[in-house]
Protein backbone atom coordinates (compact mmCIF):
# COMPACT_ATOMS: atom_id res chain seq x y z
CA UNK A 1 0.00 0.00 0.00
CA UNK A 2 1.17 3.79 -0.31
CA UNK A 3 1.73 5.70 2.38
CA UNK A 4 3.74 9.03 3.49
CA UNK A 5 6.81 8.51 5.38
CA UNK A 6 10.09 10.34 6.02
CA UNK A 7 13.41 9.28 7.03
CA UNK A 8 14.72 11.84 8.93
CA UNK A 9 13.45 14.53 11.41
CA UNK A 10 12.96 18.22 9.36
CA UNK A 11 10.58 20.04 7.71
CA UNK A 12 7.38 19.35 5.28
CA UNK A 13 9.94 18.46 2.86
CA UNK A 14 10.45 15.05 4.79
CA UNK A 15 7.51 13.54 3.21
CA UNK A 16 7.74 11.39 1.01
CA UNK A 17 4.80 9.15 -0.78
CA UNK A 18 6.33 5.35 -0.53
CA UNK A 19 5.36 1.65 -0.67
CA UNK A 20 4.98 0.01 2.65
CA UNK A 21 3.30 -3.39 3.90
CA UNK A 22 -0.21 -3.42 4.97
CA UNK A 23 -0.13 -3.75 8.90
CA UNK A 24 -1.30 -6.79 10.61
CA UNK A 25 -4.42 -6.88 12.45
CA UNK A 26 -4.67 -7.68 16.13
CA UNK A 27 -8.15 -9.42 18.04
CA UNK A 28 -9.54 -6.75 17.96
CA UNK A 29 -8.87 -4.38 15.20
CA UNK A 30 -10.21 -3.29 12.39
CA UNK A 31 -8.50 -2.77 8.99
CA UNK A 32 -9.97 0.33 7.55
CA UNK A 33 -9.84 1.38 4.06
CA UNK A 34 -9.05 5.18 4.73
CA UNK A 35 -10.87 7.63 2.72
CA UNK A 36 -9.63 10.52 4.35
CA UNK A 37 -7.38 11.60 7.62
CA UNK A 38 -7.09 14.28 9.91
CA UNK A 39 -4.10 16.49 10.07
CA UNK A 40 -3.27 17.60 13.55
CA UNK A 41 -0.49 19.25 15.61
CA UNK A 42 1.15 16.15 16.64
CA UNK A 43 2.01 15.21 13.53
CA UNK A 44 4.25 18.19 12.84
CA UNK A 45 5.83 17.57 16.16
CA UNK A 46 6.17 13.76 15.24
CA UNK A 47 7.84 14.91 11.66
CA UNK A 48 10.15 17.61 13.37
CA UNK A 49 11.54 15.30 15.91
CA UNK A 50 10.31 16.39 19.45
CA UNK A 51 9.00 12.94 20.45
CA UNK A 52 12.24 11.61 19.33
CA UNK A 53 12.13 8.22 18.49
CA UNK A 54 8.77 7.44 20.24
CA UNK A 55 5.77 6.71 18.63
CA UNK A 56 3.46 6.32 21.46
CA UNK A 57 1.05 3.83 19.36
CA UNK A 58 1.60 0.86 16.74
CA UNK A 59 3.18 3.34 13.77
CA UNK A 60 5.83 5.19 13.17
CA UNK A 61 3.68 6.73 10.00
CA UNK A 62 1.92 10.12 10.65
CA UNK A 63 -1.19 10.45 11.56
CA UNK A 64 -3.77 9.91 14.63
CA UNK A 65 -7.52 9.79 13.30
CA UNK A 66 -9.04 7.98 9.85
CA UNK A 67 -12.53 7.85 8.38
CA UNK A 68 -12.74 4.70 6.02
CA UNK A 69 -14.69 1.72 5.60
CA UNK A 70 -13.63 -1.51 7.05
CA UNK A 71 -12.15 -4.01 4.83
CA UNK A 72 -11.38 -6.83 7.40
CA UNK A 73 -12.01 -7.54 11.52
CA UNK A 74 -10.03 -9.36 14.28
CA UNK A 75 -10.85 -12.47 15.92
CA UNK A 76 -12.38 -10.92 18.78
CA UNK A 77 -14.55 -7.88 17.02
CA UNK A 78 -18.11 -7.94 17.75
CA UNK A 79 -19.71 -4.64 17.17
CA UNK A 80 -18.19 -4.08 13.75
CA UNK A 81 -18.48 -5.71 10.26
CA UNK A 82 -16.97 -5.69 6.71
CA UNK A 83 -18.46 -2.47 5.01
CA UNK A 84 -18.89 -0.41 7.81
CA UNK A 85 -18.42 3.31 8.10
CA UNK A 86 -16.56 4.00 10.72
CA UNK A 87 -13.89 6.70 12.21
CA UNK A 88 -11.22 6.04 14.69
CA UNK A 89 -7.92 6.83 16.75
CA UNK A 90 -4.92 5.87 15.88
CA UNK A 91 -1.55 4.92 17.27
CA UNK A 92 -0.06 6.20 13.87
CA UNK A 93 -0.47 5.51 10.36
CA UNK A 94 -3.80 7.18 9.48
CA UNK A 95 -1.44 8.68 6.64
CA UNK A 96 -2.15 5.38 4.39
CA UNK A 97 -4.41 3.81 2.38
CA UNK A 98 -5.03 1.03 4.93
CA UNK A 99 -4.96 1.60 8.47
CA UNK A 100 -5.64 -0.96 11.60
CA UNK A 101 -7.84 0.79 14.04
CA UNK A 102 -8.77 -0.19 17.88
CA UNK A 103 -12.18 -1.10 17.59
CA UNK A 104 -12.57 0.30 21.10
CA UNK A 105 -11.31 3.69 19.32
CA UNK A 106 -13.63 3.55 16.42
CA UNK A 107 -17.10 4.82 16.04
CA UNK A 108 -19.71 4.58 13.16
CA UNK A 109 -19.60 7.66 10.98
CA UNK A 110 -23.45 9.06 10.98
CA UNK A 111 -25.31 8.58 8.23
CA UNK A 112 -25.27 12.30 7.43
CA UNK A 113 -21.81 12.64 7.71
CA UNK A 114 -18.80 12.23 4.53
CA UNK A 115 -15.96 10.57 5.15
CA UNK A 116 -14.10 14.08 5.15
CA UNK A 117 -16.28 15.75 7.90
CA UNK A 118 -15.62 12.09 9.85
CA UNK A 119 -11.94 12.95 9.41
CA UNK A 120 -11.89 16.49 10.97
CA UNK A 121 -13.86 14.72 14.16
CA UNK A 122 -12.38 12.20 16.32
CA UNK A 123 -9.30 14.39 17.73
CA UNK A 124 -11.03 17.08 18.14
CA UNK A 125 -14.44 15.99 19.53
CA UNK A 126 -12.52 13.52 21.68
CA UNK A 127 -10.13 15.92 23.03
CA UNK A 128 -12.60 18.74 23.68
CA UNK A 129 -15.09 16.66 26.13
CA UNK A 130 -12.55 15.36 27.50
CA UNK A 131 -10.91 18.77 28.44
CA UNK A 132 -14.20 20.41 28.53
CA UNK A 133 -16.86 17.37 30.48
CA UNK A 134 -14.54 14.75 32.18
CA UNK A 135 -11.76 16.78 33.59
CA UNK A 136 -12.98 20.50 33.59
CA UNK A 137 -16.68 19.33 34.51
CA UNK A 138 -18.66 22.01 33.03
CA UNK A 139 -21.68 23.14 34.35
CA UNK A 140 -25.28 24.61 32.70
CA UNK A 141 -24.99 28.67 33.59
CA UNK A 142 -21.41 28.25 33.62
CA UNK A 143 -18.43 30.67 32.11
CA UNK A 144 -16.34 29.04 29.75
CA UNK A 145 -13.31 30.35 28.13
CA UNK A 146 -11.84 28.67 24.56
CA UNK A 147 -8.58 29.38 23.20
CA UNK A 148 -7.13 28.89 19.79
CA UNK A 149 -11.15 28.77 19.03
CA UNK A 150 -10.81 28.36 15.45
CA UNK A 151 -9.01 25.56 15.14
CA UNK A 152 -10.06 21.90 15.08
CA UNK A 153 -9.85 21.21 18.35
CA UNK A 154 -10.53 24.85 19.52
CA UNK A 155 -13.96 24.90 16.97
CA UNK A 156 -15.28 21.58 18.97
CA UNK A 157 -14.40 22.95 22.39
CA UNK A 158 -16.58 25.87 21.22
CA UNK A 159 -19.72 24.02 20.37
CA UNK A 160 -19.42 21.20 22.96
CA UNK A 161 -19.43 23.71 25.47
CA UNK A 162 -22.56 26.03 23.97
CA UNK A 163 -24.79 22.66 23.71
CA UNK A 164 -23.45 22.08 27.39
CA UNK A 165 -25.60 25.05 28.72
CA UNK A 166 -22.31 26.91 29.14
CA UNK A 167 -21.94 30.78 27.87
CA UNK A 168 -18.34 30.58 25.96
CA UNK A 169 -15.80 33.18 25.83
CA UNK A 170 -12.86 32.60 23.30
CA UNK A 171 -10.44 33.97 21.66
CA UNK A 172 -8.98 33.64 17.87
CA UNK A 173 -7.24 35.72 15.13
CA UNK A 174 -9.97 39.20 13.48
CA UNK A 175 -10.18 37.15 10.26
CA UNK A 176 -12.02 34.33 12.32
CA UNK A 177 -13.88 36.49 15.42
CA UNK A 178 -17.15 36.36 13.58
CA UNK A 179 -16.96 32.65 12.35
CA UNK A 180 -16.22 31.75 15.43
CA UNK A 181 -19.24 33.83 16.98
CA UNK A 182 -21.25 31.75 14.58
CA UNK A 183 -20.61 28.68 16.91
CA UNK A 184 -22.10 29.89 19.45
CA UNK A 185 -19.54 32.03 21.31
CA UNK A 186 -20.81 34.85 23.30
CA UNK A 187 -17.74 36.72 22.67
CA UNK A 188 -14.63 36.97 20.90
CA UNK A 189 -11.53 38.25 21.57
CA UNK A 190 -8.62 39.21 18.72
CA UNK A 191 -5.46 37.67 20.41
CA UNK A 192 -3.58 40.06 18.31
CA UNK A 193 -5.56 43.43 19.03
CA UNK A 194 -6.82 42.71 22.70
CA UNK A 195 -5.85 41.28 26.16
CA UNK A 196 -8.06 39.15 26.75
CA UNK A 197 -7.63 39.09 30.43
CA UNK A 198 -9.18 42.59 30.83
CA UNK A 199 -11.55 41.63 28.46
CA UNK A 200 -12.83 38.76 30.82
CA UNK A 201 -13.06 40.48 34.07
CA UNK A 202 -14.83 43.52 31.78
CA UNK A 203 -17.45 40.51 30.45
CA UNK A 204 -17.58 38.87 33.68
CA UNK A 205 -18.06 42.41 35.88
CA UNK A 206 -14.68 41.02 37.64
CA UNK A 207 -15.92 37.65 38.86
CA UNK A 208 -13.92 35.56 36.13
CA UNK A 209 -14.41 32.47 34.28
CA UNK A 210 -15.71 29.25 35.58
CA UNK A 211 -13.40 27.03 33.58
CA UNK A 212 -10.76 27.61 30.65
CA UNK A 213 -9.67 25.42 28.01
CA UNK A 214 -6.13 26.53 26.70
CA UNK A 215 -4.38 25.28 23.80
CA UNK A 216 -1.18 28.05 23.89
CA UNK A 217 0.45 27.73 26.97
CA UNK A 218 3.56 29.96 27.63
CA UNK A 219 2.86 33.52 28.54
CA UNK A 220 -1.47 32.61 28.98
CA UNK A 221 -0.80 30.56 31.92
CA UNK A 222 0.07 33.76 34.50
CA UNK A 223 -3.26 35.48 32.83
CA UNK A 224 -5.52 32.60 32.88
CA UNK A 225 -5.00 31.76 36.50
CA UNK A 226 -5.63 35.71 36.84
CA UNK A 227 -8.86 35.39 34.38
CA UNK A 228 -10.37 32.14 36.90
CA UNK A 229 -13.34 32.87 39.22
CA UNK A 230 -13.14 31.11 42.41
CA UNK A 231 -13.23 27.64 42.49
CA UNK A 232 -12.35 28.03 38.85
CA UNK A 233 -10.71 25.02 36.69
CA UNK A 234 -8.17 25.71 33.80
CA UNK A 235 -6.98 22.56 31.44
CA UNK A 236 -4.46 22.48 29.91
CA UNK A 237 -4.32 21.00 26.58
CA UNK A 238 -1.86 22.42 24.21
CA UNK A 239 1.68 24.37 23.81
CA UNK A 240 1.24 26.39 20.64
CA UNK A 241 3.00 29.03 22.87
CA UNK A 242 5.56 27.24 24.15
CA UNK A 243 6.45 26.84 27.83
CA UNK A 244 9.15 28.89 28.33
CA UNK A 245 7.49 31.54 29.86
CA UNK A 246 5.30 29.78 32.13
CA UNK A 247 4.59 31.16 35.71
CA UNK A 248 2.10 29.75 37.79
CA UNK A 249 0.94 32.82 40.67
CA UNK A 250 0.79 30.49 43.49
CA UNK A 251 -0.89 33.08 45.54
CA UNK A 252 -4.10 33.17 42.89
CA UNK A 253 -3.96 29.54 43.21
CA UNK A 254 -4.28 28.87 46.81
CA UNK A 255 -6.36 31.85 47.62
CA UNK A 256 -9.30 31.32 45.11
CA UNK A 257 -9.17 27.56 45.43
CA UNK A 258 -8.27 26.61 41.79
CA UNK A 259 -7.56 23.60 40.02
CA UNK A 260 -4.85 23.18 37.19
CA UNK A 261 -4.92 20.12 35.01
CA UNK A 262 -3.45 19.25 31.66
CA UNK A 263 -4.39 16.69 29.43
CA UNK A 264 -2.51 15.43 25.90
CA UNK A 265 -3.90 12.26 23.77
CA UNK A 266 -1.00 11.15 21.94
CA UNK A 267 0.77 9.39 25.47
CA UNK A 268 -2.06 7.86 26.60
CA UNK A 269 -2.12 4.43 27.21
CA UNK A 270 -4.80 2.25 24.99
CA UNK A 271 -7.40 1.55 27.96
CA UNK A 272 -7.13 5.45 28.80
CA UNK A 273 -8.10 6.15 25.25
CA UNK A 274 -10.59 3.72 25.08
CA UNK A 275 -12.39 4.92 27.64
CA UNK A 276 -12.32 8.82 26.36
CA UNK A 277 -13.78 7.31 23.00
CA UNK A 278 -16.78 5.44 24.58
CA UNK A 279 -17.30 8.91 26.55
CA UNK A 280 -17.34 10.53 23.38
CA UNK A 281 -19.62 7.68 21.72
CA UNK A 282 -21.94 8.32 24.82
CA UNK A 283 -21.97 12.00 24.80
CA UNK A 284 -21.14 13.56 21.71
CA UNK A 285 -21.83 10.90 18.81
CA UNK A 286 -25.69 11.31 19.11
CA UNK A 287 -25.53 15.36 18.46
CA UNK A 288 -22.80 15.55 15.57
CA UNK A 289 -24.50 15.86 12.50
CA UNK A 290 -26.93 17.79 14.71
CA UNK A 291 -26.72 20.76 16.93
CA UNK A 292 -22.49 20.60 16.80
CA UNK A 293 -20.77 19.99 13.58
CA UNK A 294 -17.01 19.34 12.35
CA UNK A 295 -15.39 22.29 11.12
CA UNK A 296 -13.55 21.74 7.79
CA UNK A 297 -10.70 24.37 6.82
CA UNK A 298 -8.64 22.85 3.87
CA UNK A 299 -8.61 19.55 2.07
CA UNK A 300 -5.22 17.84 0.25
CA UNK A 301 -4.75 14.48 -1.52
CA UNK A 302 -2.50 12.05 0.30
CA UNK A 303 0.71 12.94 -1.75
CA UNK A 304 0.57 16.26 -0.64
CA UNK A 305 0.49 15.98 2.85
CA UNK A 306 3.72 18.00 2.98
CA UNK A 307 1.82 20.95 1.89
CA UNK A 308 -1.44 19.99 4.18
CA UNK A 309 1.12 20.47 7.01
CA UNK A 310 2.73 23.58 5.66
CA UNK A 311 -0.49 25.29 5.73
CA UNK A 312 -1.40 23.97 9.14
CA UNK A 313 1.68 25.61 9.79
CA UNK A 314 1.01 29.00 8.45
CA UNK A 315 -1.56 29.18 11.05
CA UNK A 316 -5.35 31.40 10.74
CA UNK A 317 -7.46 28.58 9.79
CA UNK A 318 -11.18 27.83 10.75
CA UNK A 319 -11.43 24.32 11.40
CA UNK A 320 -8.78 21.21 10.28
CA UNK A 321 -7.16 20.31 7.86
CA UNK A 322 -7.99 17.06 6.11
CA UNK A 323 -5.94 14.64 3.99
CA UNK A 324 -8.79 13.42 0.97
CA UNK A 325 -7.87 9.87 -0.45
CA UNK A 326 -10.43 10.16 -3.61
CA UNK A 327 -8.15 9.99 -6.45
CA UNK A 328 -9.80 12.47 -9.48
CA UNK A 329 -8.27 9.93 -12.19
CA UNK A 330 -10.09 7.00 -12.50
CA UNK A 331 -7.70 4.46 -12.40
CA UNK A 332 -5.32 5.74 -9.86
CA UNK A 333 -3.65 4.04 -7.61
CA UNK A 334 -6.07 5.96 -4.57
CA UNK A 335 -8.73 4.58 -5.99
CA UNK A 336 -8.17 0.81 -5.85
Amino acid sequence: MKAIVFDDFGGPAVLRLAEVPLPDIRPDDLLVKVRAAGVNRADILQREGVYGSQTYGDSSILGLEVAGEVVAVGKSVRDYGVGNRVMGIVGGGAYAQYARLDSGMAARIPESLSFIEAAAIMESFVTGWEALAHLGQVAKAETVLVHAAAGGIGSATVQLARSAGASVLATASDENVERVLSLGAAAVFDYRRSDFEAEVIDFTASRGVDLVIDFVGGAYLARNIRSLAPGGRLVQVGLLGGDGDAIIPLDIVLHKHLRIMGTVMKSRSRDVKRAMVDRFRQHVLPRLGGEIVPIVAATYPLAQAAEAQRRMETGGLFGKVVLDFRDPAPHGWLAH
